[in-house]
């Protein structure tokens, strides 16, 4: 006797609904979907019982007559795909035709479409598979489809299911994306008889978004330069991302998914902006030819694969990335706007300022220096016998001096006396207020109040300059008066064979002295006040971990980070009036300042209605 057997219609939908059906979200996803293949322009979901014993999906699109009603509780039956070769051009979200079956075959399946056009609509009822009744009824144009008692025949399925809350938080989320995917269709759900979400079709992707994240701020605008794939969305500025990885929405051409090569190019074109342990949060839409992507490679058809994925990868960290360059210039022409008076009064350089005991004291008010002081033992210290030529030549840093530079002599000028007492306000068009913390730099501007971490936006600067020289292979190394000996381990060693242009392109001399032993004559000249041990050995603990950045060159990025990091005016460092001048400027022109390299925000701004609404003066 044949051991092989043909499995009975029933029990092969069940297996079916074990890969279609895996929780009540399955069903509303699947549903959803029908729905909106069908054109429909709003769409209704009622849940009771965490979906268990209720699930109402009520739709205005094209309905069904009674013969494609009875076609599509037969497995295989569609309306999406005729032939082998639409296969290979998927357009719709539904297109497999075993989700109604395998949803009747685990429930109390009750349909009621009619078609446009018709005078009466058709209402066909199934019990866990077995067709009861097929009769005409008055309804309203589109769909309604109720599922009850789910899983009522395979109580082992019902059994793994989660808690009511959980199960309901599935199907939020379902919608959710759904809704985001189609603004133009209105959304409904209620939750035992209670509506929780109404987004109607006035409300734009955008709106929406806001609404589904909770968020009332502003999105930074996502669109690509192509239109073969074009990439639209929305994302919500790294400083306040989230942490979880649900809280970037994803759509193919349409459709929702879960994938990870997108939420990467996302990450690595928010590189340098984005906090250790945040994620990117808002929306991604791709759109792509249909014979560019495969959505029948997951049963539930969760997750997609791109025929040219390393392309589409890369057209996402670069679309992001210019999104990000372009926020910077509307983030520029708002803090640095130029609605301060140019003639403001402001505390001329050879006095000093009245100790209030809140900002401290300035650097310099004795002697004009502009330079702060730094400890015994530095690489090399910098004095200039003329003020004026000081003020012009210096900035926060220099390749000479312990900071580097951040301004050009042909691009700043001092700020100058006036004969009527006042002094011209500087390129960055702020009012500086004073240094608090020694870390902060108070200002006024056109908007109320901002701060500037002073440290973040001086290695911000100091990263992009380095980033540049690195390309061009143009670090200016400085030579150290008494070369640095370092004893390495067998792995350095062998990191620094692998690695030896790099190191030497970051401004690295070094010379191999006998067994693990190495000697470091130069060092880059923008960290040139670090101990040089220290330095180097942190960078090749950063080449040590180029594995954990896969092959985008992130490692590079990250010793660059650190050589900035080291080099920054520090926090505790008192500046000058001038040397706050000088970064202002140098942060107004920079193309990207408002996040120091490791993603921490640059700056902050208080509006004046907030200021106000502090003391209770609005």
């Amino acid at each position: 006797m044949s051991k092989i057997r043909i499995l009975p219609e029933q029990l092969a939908n069940q297996i079916a609904a074990g890969e279609v059906v895996e929780r009540p979200a399955s069903v509303v996803k699947e549903l959803v979907e029908n729905s909106l293949d069908a054109n429909a322009s709003r769409i209704e979901i009622d849940i009771e019982g965490g979906g268990t014993r209720l699930i109402r999906v009520l739709d205005d699109g094209e309905g069904m007559d009674e013969d494609d009603l009875l076609l599509s509780i037969e497995r295989h039956g569609t309306s999406k795909i005729q032939k082998e070769e639409d296969l290979a051009a998927i357009t719709s979200l539904g297109f497999r035709g075993e989700a109604i079956p395998s949803i009747g075959s685990v429930s109390q399946l009750t349909i009621i479409s009619r078609l446009k056009g018709n005078d009466l609509g058709t209402k066909i009822v199934l019990k866990y598979g077995k067709l009861l009744q097929v009769h005409d009824t008055g309804c309203s144009y589109g769909s309604s489809f109720e599922i009850r008692n789910l899983f009522g025949n395979t109580p082992a399925r019902r059994k793994f299911l989660k808690t009511a809350r959980t199960e309901l938080g599935h199907i939020d989320e379902v919608v959710k994306n759904y809704a985001l995917g189609a603004p133009h269709v209105t959304f409904i759900l209620r939750i035992n008889e209670k509506e929780t979400l109404h987004l109607n079709n006035s409300l734009s992707q955008e709106q929406r978004l806001g609404h589904v994240l909770r968020y009332s701020g502003s999105f930074i605008p996502i669109r690509s330069t192509e239109t073969h794939p074009r990439i639209t969305g929305f994302l919500i500025p790294p400083e306040k991302g989230m942490v979880g990885p649900a809280k970037l929405r994803i759509f193919v051409n349409g459709r929702a998914v879960k994938d990870r090569m997108v939420v990467h190019g996302v990450t690595e074109g928010l590189r340098s902006f984005l906090l250790k342990g945040k994620n990117p949060a808002g929306l991604i839409n791709l759109t792509l030819p249909a014979d560019e992507v495969d959505v029948n490679v997951h049963p539930a058809k969760h997750e997609v694969r791109f025929r040219s994925s390393q392309d589409v990868h890369t057209l996402l960290s670069q679309t992001v990335a210019m999104a990000m360059a372009q926020e910077q210039e509307r983030m520029q022409g708002r803090i640095f706007a130029k609605a301060v008076h140019k003639e403001t009064t402001r505390i001329p350089l050879d006095e000093k300022p009245a100790n209030t005991g809140f900002f401290s004291e300035q650097p310099g008010w004795e002697n004009n220096s502009i330079s702060p002081s730094y400890p015994k033992g530095a690489a090399t210290t910098y004095t200039s016998e003329n003020t004026n030529k000081k003020i012009q030549q210096s900035s926060i840093i220099t390749t000479a001096e312990p900071m580097a530079k951040v301004t050009r002599e042909t691009d700043q000028q001092p700020a100058t006396k006036s004969p009527t007492g006042t002094y011209k306000s500087p390129e960055h068009n702020l009012l500086v207020i004073g240094q608090f913390e020694d870390l902060y730099i108070f200002c006024k501007n056109s908007e109320g109040l901002l701060i500037i971490d002073q440290h973040a936006a001086h290695e911000r600067l100091l990263y992009e300059k380095l980033k540049k020289q690195f390309l061009e292979k143009t670090i200016p190394r400085q030579n150290l008066l008494f070369p640095h000996t370092v004893e390495l381990s067998l792995f350095q060693v062998q990191l620094i064979e692998k690695h030896t242009e790099e190191i030497a392109g970051m401004g690295f001399s070094i010379r191999e002295f006998g067994g693990n032993s190495y000697i470091i004559s130069a060092v880059p000249a923008i960290a040139g006040h670090t101990h040089p041990a220290e330095l180097f050995n942190d960078i090749l603990e950063k080449f040590g971990s180029e594995s954990i950045f896969g092959k985008g060159g992130g490692y590079i990025d990250t010793i660059l980070a650190t050589m900035a990091c080291k080099a920054a005016v520090k926090a505790g460092t008192k500046l000058s009036l001038v040397e706050m001048d000088n970064l202002l400027n140098e942060m107004a022109k920079a193309d990207l300042f408002s996040h120091c390299p490791h993603g921490r925000p640059v700056v902050k701004q208080f509006s004046a209605a907030e200021v106000k609404k502090w003391f209770y003066r609005t």
